[in-house]
């Protein structure tokens, strides 16, 4: 057998000596040899209080209840799948607060031959996890604790009873990482589908992994793919462990312990250098016990500190925040302006033909000012053509069909005109949401303006008159009385009634005659400021009235969930960590 196969096929013994290992017989073997060993269970201390349960800073629960609202907030409008992470993240958190704080838990995974179960015996002190050629070697996760208090957390992950240990070690080495619980995978990279689903169940549990890599495998496009790439947010709680160094010549080890280093920095991984926060990357060899120590140190460091469980919290709420990033974030100003309100107003005034209705009110007023005011045979004119043809008052109510087929796509049109203004910038599910809630309002649009306009234009009463029209009015009949007076006269002479005198009757009929006519262009030309006012406010009333009834309808419903909309986005940047909200 080749010296490397050699290298990966052999365990340590308690007191240093490598036990080779080929498949069942060699196990025998080994259980046979280990039965005269120290038992690996050591006697328990005497019983204490359950540990006291893990304890969120501020920051952290404030990012977490933002979370928890937010969902609450937006279960109507995204769906269930979108929302599943960050539902699992609340569950996970709410679960990992109950348990205990006292304690880490750490995940050893590799890949096949990468030595993870030796790298774990050794931190252990004994043979736990089984090593050997027969591949895959871990079938099931084994977990080992320094310290009691940790089986609510071993139960959380599944591991049973009969799969659990203690190491055996010194009292001061023990010492160095009271608090870890440590958990062998099987190996990610398992031909056996059950293995594969193990690891991606449990590192979905714990709080903190060690990938360990081998000198061969280390840049595997499935471990960078599938594990280290879509975690790099999670480097605070992750250890990567180059092992086997002792089968490389020379400078051989740091030269693939710097290629396994950029290889992480392309997968966005912060590497923990010059003390800033990020992952951890070591070097050692788990047969050789060769740099075991300096992990020993770095874990018992990163296990004293029990911030692991709170770190691995918040990045996995910066993992699901990263993915809903699509549907609550966006780059641009959203919302209605007043300019597209006051359009989207404009058009529904045009659409109930606000501007003919002020112009028909202006005609009615100008009519009755002429009625009032005009000489008895222009009342005399427009009685007979009352007559002939019916009046159409201020605005038409009924409108032929090609005009209501009219009004409706100027309605139609400008609803979709208002929801493109009101959904711009926004994700799609709102965007959707902004749309239905648009469409929902101008249903029964239409016929609402109509009946709107019918109440606004029928008439209420006489026009407000002026303070001249009375003077006007007793002026005009006053040259009607001088007509008459003075036609009565010269009839008078011409049957002999009365004395011939042709001047005064003749100077009544002309005063009368010319004076009417004065009058009543006197009074047209008066009546055009006041009918031009009177217009002004039938069609503003009208306008009021359309906008009132769009706003009620559409403007309203939309307004309603682009509140919600920002209620949300402010919610999810408070999930960010963000001073102001997002997008």
């Amino acid at each position: 057998m080749p010296e490397k196969d050699r290298a990966d096929d052999t365990s340590a013994r308690p007191d240093g000596n490598p036990v080779w290992d080929d498949g069942l017989i060699a196990r025998r073997v080994s259980e046979t040899a280990l039965a005269h060993e120290p038992p690996v269970v050591q006697p328990k201390p005497p019983v204490q209080g359950p540990p006291a349960p893990l304890a969120y800073d501020g920051p952290l629960r404030s990012r977490l209840d933002a979370l928890r609202e937010l969902v609450g907030l937006s279960r109507t409008r995204l769906d269930s799948r979108t929302l599943s992470e960050a539902g699992r993240v609340l569950d996970e958190a709410a679960a990992r607060r109950k348990l205990s704080g006292e304690h880490t838990v750490v995940a050893i995974a590799g890949a096949t031959g990468s030595g993870k179960s030796q790298l774990f015996n050794a931190l252990a002190g004994v043979a736990i996890s089984e090593t050997g050629v027969r591949r895959p070697t871990t079938a099931a996760p084994i977990a080992c604790s320094w310290s009691d208090g940790a089986a609510t957390l071993i139960d959380r992950l599944g591991i049973p009873g009969r799969l659990r240990r203690r190491p055996l070690q010194s009292p001061e080495a023990e010492a160095q990482l009271r608090g870890l619980v440590l958990v062998d995978l099987p190996d990610h990279d398992s031909a056996a589908v059950q293995h594969r689903e193990q690891v991606d169940r449990i590192l979905a549990l714990v709080d903190a992994v060690i990938w360990v890599v081998d000198p061969e495998k280390y840049a595997d496009a499935v471990l960078h793919e599938r594990y280290l790439r879509p975690m790099a947010g999670h480097a605070e709680v992750t250890f990567v462990v180059l092992n086997q160094v002792d089968r490389l010549p020379g400078e051989a080890a740091d030269q693939v312990l710097d290629d396994l280093r950029r290889l992480l920095d392309e997968d966005g991984i912060a590497l923990g250098e010059y003390g800033e926060p990020g992952a951890t990357v070591l070097a050692l060899s788990a047969l050789t016990g060769d740099g075991v120590g300096e992990l020993r140190e770095s874990l018992g460091q990163f296990v004293a500190e029990r911030g692991a469980a709170a770190r691995r919290i918040s990045a996995d709420l910066d993992a699901a925040a990263a993915r809903l990033w699509p549907v609550y974030a966006t780059g641009r100003r959203v919302g209605l302006s007043e300019e597209a309100r006051d359009e989207f107003a404009g058009r529904l005034a045009d659409a109930v033909g606000a501007v003919a209705a002020g112009e028909a009110a202006e005609r009615a007023w100008r009519r009755n000012a002429n009625r009032a005011c005009g000489t008895p045979w222009l009342r005399l004119w427009h009685w007979y053509q009352d007559r002939r043809e019916p009046s159409t008052g201020r605005l038409a109510v009924r409108a032929p069909a090609d005009e209501e087929a009219t009004a409706r796509q100027r309605v139609e049109q400008a609803v979709r005109t208002v929801a493109d203004r009101a959904v711009y910038g926004l994700p799609a599910p709102w965007a959707q949401a902004v749309r239905e809630a648009a469409v929902r309002g101008a249903q029964g649009l239409p016929e609402a303006l109509d009946e709107m306009a019918a109440r606004a234009t029928s008439p209420v009463g006489r026009p407000p008159r002026p303070g001249w029209w009375p003077v006007a009015v007793l002026a005009q009949a006053s040259m009607t009385i001088l007509q008459v007076v003075g036609g009565l006269w010269l009839l008078g002479q011409i049957i002999g009634i009365s004395s011939p005198n042709l001047g005064v009757p003749v100077l009544l009929m002309v005063a009368g005659i010319i004076g009417g006519p004065a009058v009543e262009g006197s009074s047209r030309m008066a009546a055009r400021g006041p009918a031009r006012r009177y217009g002004l406010e039938a069609e503003r009333r009208l306008r009021e009235a359309a906008a009132a009834c769009g706003r009620a309808r559409v403007l309203d419903p939309v307004a309603a969930e682009l509140l919600r909309y920002r209620e949300v986005r402010e919610q999810y940047g408070r999930v960010t960590g963000a001073a102001a909200p997002v997008g």
